[in-house]
């Protein structure tokens, strides 16, 4: 059992709550048993699995399993293991993980929401749970927005990160235009435009630009969109959340789709 916080493959692993020891180890952290067993119903790769003896003692059957699919597994100490997790209070497993996110590539059909330096891991990892929640294609984001394998943003998903393909476009102004090379409708949220989120035909293959949670969309990206749409809010309300305009319009989407 591991109980000192200097052995080698604990200072890894407490490295990765920095998002630049996991961009140069190509790794991140799953903390917790129902993101570790997400990762594993879809048979992501885990490289390293750390339990304390009392959970092991709780989840034997998928302990067996989850050490059957990885590299390594080790078991911690109480203290370690609080070490490792970013959580205040960890629930007695954490693994470590790949990361792939440059290689995976989202299709351009059906429906893909394209984020633009989106800076909240909430909102990040909210967005990512209803987009596994109304089935889209895929999701993207700008290189400048916060990690998807951001602790946070992988609790906010509430365990559908792994449901719903992803991906970190260097530019999304290229990304825009192969969607729509690729036969997708571009469309964009913005207060200033003339027809409402309903009025769009979702039945089409769609392409939905949201941008950061202040500024919002760039006017780069907005000029691109073959659509530009509105969420019609009561006067004096300026804007929604960024996750809560993308639930409106993905779950309008469904809806239409639903009713054909």
């Amino acid at each position: 059992m591991l109980t000192s916080l200097q052995n080698t493959l604990v200072k890894q692993i407490r490295k990765l709550h920095s998002a630049k020891e996991r961009h140069s180890q190509q790794l991140f952290l799953l903390e917790g048993t129902h993101l570790i067993e997400e990762a594993c119903a879809v048979n992501y790769p885990i490289v390293t699995l750390c339990c304390t003896p009392q959970w092991q003692a709780n989840h034997l059957q998928f302990w067996e399993d989850a050490v059957s699919r990885c590299q390594r597994a080790e078991i911690v100490s109480e203290d370690v293991l609080a070490a490792l997790a970013t959580t205040v209070q960890p629930d007695g497993v954490v693994a470590i993980v790949e990361r792939n996110l440059q290689k995976t590539e989202v299709p351009f059909t059906d429906l893909v929401l394209a984020l633009e330096t989106i800076q909240d891991p909430g909102n990040l990892g909210t967005m990512i749970r209803t987009a596994a929640a109304s089935g889209i294609s895929g999701l993207c984001v700008s290189k400048n927005s916060v990690d998807l394998d951001n602790p946070k943003v992988l609790r906010a998903s509430a365990g559908q990160w792994f449901r719903v393909p992803m991906s970190v476009s260097e530019d999304l102004k290229v990304t825009t235009e192969q969607a729509k090379q690729a036969g997708m409708q571009v469309i964009a949220t913005l207060p200033s435009a003339d027809i409402t989120y309903w009025e769009v035909d979702w039945k089409k293959p769609s392409f939905i630009l949201l941008g950061n949670e202040g500024a919002g969309l760039s006017k780069e990206l907005a000029a691109m969109a073959d659509l530009q749409v509105k969420i019609p809010l009561t006067p004096g309300v300026e804007s929604l959340n960024v996750a809560i305009t993308a639930a409106l319009m993905l779950f309008e989407a469904q809806r239409q789709k639903v009713r054909g």
